[in-house]
């Protein structure tokens, strides 16, 4: 018997003005980009003002929702009911256009030129390590300072460590408070001949060392960005905090999404933990692609049982006609050449004539394969069940919603508001 856990209730969150950020993190592969869409087809349709903001880089959301592209502003998604009231937006993180936004916007205009300008901030802004997870962070306030939307949807990074979403600002803080980026500092700090002295004098050997190192132009490049970006270092890690707290306000809710799998679920598990170390409000599981059977009553040994007969009893029947042990290649037969073969060839077609020619045949074997089907189907219902147990017996207290498996992939809004109708419980357990 499964371990049975708290459901999670999807529809009353989305229903609930109190809820103004949804953030589905997991890890890569589960879905959380279509369970984030499928979240705000259904809020939309529900009467929610809700945009969907994916860090995801695949179009899959774009394809799905209809529109030709996604990028770093909103786009309203055609084909939504609205007899509710509610409209639904849809974006793709733009993380270097998002990065430049920053940057024109909180400094002047000669000092946003130098830094768009600059070699390594050009690196920087179009691939750093960790930028992407801040930039999502930046995104994210700058949606909700906006307040042109109820509800904000995230889908997280698809990498491994998803949750590097919530590291962002710490990280960031780390750097710009380390000692290197205060030793690339102070020259400019102290300014004039003094800082070249300084420089030239207390910082020789670190700079000779780094520049074999790093290369002579990189690290000017570099010193010239810190320069340039030294007043707008506070900033940065103002916002990153305030979007911190954000996401530890009660208008927020963290959706885990997992397949039923070991390495998602251990990956959910890891996800529920660090959660409640950051105070971060957990709202429940998304188990995603869950397998079930509308015969569930009939067992995998069951049913192997009974298509091992059905097959028997068609033997049998063969044998009666005098094909017994029939071979499947040449190597069955003794003897070589053309005659061997023709003797292959010639029981192999007397066996499929005579099961071909009797329908009783027919049926049997083709109800022994739904069989052999069936087992298989419920041997993955097994597994998944047992997965499921570990995580709920080491996370008893987390709600969780099962979504059950479409028969394809989804690629339009009709399949989004399938994914919907399984979050809000709608459909049956079979799939």
């Amino acid at each position: 018997m499964s371990l049975e856990s708290p459901p999670l209730e999807i529809d009353p969150l989305l229903d609930d003005p109190k809820a103004r950020i949804i953030v589905c993190c997991g890890s890569g592969g589960v879905g959380k980009t279509t369970t984030a869409a499928a979240l705000g087809v259904r809020a939309a349709e529900r009467g929610r003002t809700a945009v969907v903001l994916t860090i995801d880089p695949a179009r899959r959301l774009a394809q799905s929702m209809g529109l030709t592209e996604l990028d770093n502003t909103p786009r309203e998604v055609a084909g939504i009911d609205r007899s509710a009231g509610g409209s639904l937006h849809a974006m793709m993180l733009d993380m270097k256009r998002t990065f430049d936004e920053v940057v024109v916007q909180h400094s002047d205009p000669e000092r946003a030129r130098a830094i768009l300008e600059n070699p390594f901030y050009q690196s920087l802004s179009a691939g750093f390590a960790g930028t992407q997870e801040y930039m999502a962070m930046e995104k994210l306030g700058q949606l909700r300072a906006q307040d042109a939307w109820d509800l904000i949807i995230v889908d997280t990074p698809p990498s491994r460590s998803a949750l590097d979403f919530l590291d962002a600002p710490k990280r960031l803080g780390s750097f710009l408070d380390g000692r290197f980026i205060k030793l690339l500092m102070a020259p400019a700090k102290v300014g004039g001949r003094a800082g070249v002295k300084f420089l030239n004098m207390g910082m020789s050997m670190m700079t000779g060392t780094l520049s074999k190192v790093m290369g002579a132009g990189l690290l000017r490049d570099v010193q010239t960005f810190v320069a340039a970006m030294d007043t707008m270092f506070g900033g940065f890690r103002t916002r990153a905090d305030a979007t911190y707290r954000l996401l530890q306000a009660p208008g927020t809710a963290f959706l885990v999404v997992a397949a039923p799998e070991r390495d998602a679920l251990r990956e959910a598990a890891y996800f529920v933990e660090r959660l409640a170390a950051e105070d971060m409000p957990l709202a429940g599981l998304v188990l995603n692609r869950v397998h079930g059977s509308g015969a569930d009553q009939l067992t995998a040994e069951r049913a192997l049982a009974a298509a091992e007969a059905l097959e028997d009893a068609v033997a049998e029947n063969l044998a009666d006609d005098g094909i017994v042990d029939l071979p499947t290649g040449k190597a069955d037969y003794e003897g070589s050449g053309s005659a061997a073969e023709g003797a292959g060839k010639g029981a192999a077609d007397s066996a499929r004539d005579r099961v071909e020619a009797d329908p009783q045949d027919r049926t049997e074997l083709l109800a022994a394969g739904l069989l052999r089907l069936h087992a298989e189907r419920m041997q993955v219902v097994a597994r998944e069940r047992r997965t499921r147990d570990r995580f709920v017996s080491v996370h008893p207290e987390v709600p969780v919603v099962e979504v059950t498996a479409l028969p394809g992939d989804v690629h339009d809004l009709e399949g989004l508001r399938a994914i919907g109708l399984r979050l809000g419980g709608d459909e049956p357990a079979a799939a």
